[in-house]
């Protein structure tokens, strides 16, 4: 049953938008049971794959780019490969003292000095992430004069030392004005926001809070036991 429907929206023949038979419709032409088909169906809106409408029927959903959890990566890597194009707007870059939650954070004393960014991620014209990043000035000295249109945070930080550790923390949360005129939001929505912090050598050396619109972003984490 899943497999009709992903094969007739991989090869294009239901593209975006498309709406799909009725679950009638769907029971005579595979030959299955109507509880087949619903659960078929809700698995397959589970997975983004497609959207129902209440009383209207079934389409075909357009993707969201999806984030792996388990792997540092750099999102203008993703928007690029899916064949977009990649630019950034710098909010935000500037020298801070650290609140006790900053220090806390970090292992060390309020008032310590630490690094801090904002910028936003396009893919083409819509923005998909709200990056703000903490760093500490011991591991990246020369992190206020980068040119961060060209190298990325993500970059710098691992042209420097590779983690040795990572802590991943994700939230579903109402996103402030602030964030929704950044990332373009008509209406407040529910947003996706991950909280990242780094060691290099048992240190912290940056606390970063990525913030997506929950409609154009998902996250997705694999691993091998």
């Amino acid at each position: 049953m899943k497999l009709y429907i992903n094969e007739r929206i991989e090869t294009g023949e239901w593209g975006i938008g498309h709406r799909l038979p009725s679950e009638s419709e769907l029971v005579e032409i595979l030959g299955v049971s109507r509880m087949t088909v619903h659960r078929a169906l809700r698995e397959l809106t589970a997975d983004g794959i497609v959207t129902r409408a209440q009383g209207v029927g079934t389409f075909v959903a357009e993707p969201v780019q999806r984030v792996e959890l388990l792997e540092l990566r750099d999102i203008a890597d993703d928007i690029v490969s899916n064949g977009h194009v990649h630019s950034t707007r710098i909010i935000t870059l500037e020298s801070i003292r650290a609140d006790s939650d900053l220090a806390t954070a970090f292992g060390q004393r309020p008032g310590a000095r630490l690094f801090h960014s904002i910028i936003v991620h396009y893919e083409d014209d819509t923005p998909l992430q709200v990056e703000e990043r903490f760093v500490s000035p011991h591991f990246a000295p020369d992190y206020l004069e980068q040119d961060f249109a060209l190298t990325h945070p993500h970059r710098h930080l691992s042209s420097i030392a590779r983690p040795d550790e990572v802590e991943h923390v994700v939230f579903a949360v109402t996103p402030s004005l602030d964030i929704c005129t950044l990332l373009d939001l008509d209406e407040p929505e529910a947003c996706l926001q991950l909280m990242r912090r780094t060691w290099v050598d048992g240190r912290v050396v940056m606390k970063g809070v990525f913030t997506y619109s929950g409609s154009r972003y998902s996250f997705v984490g694999r691993y091998r036991p």
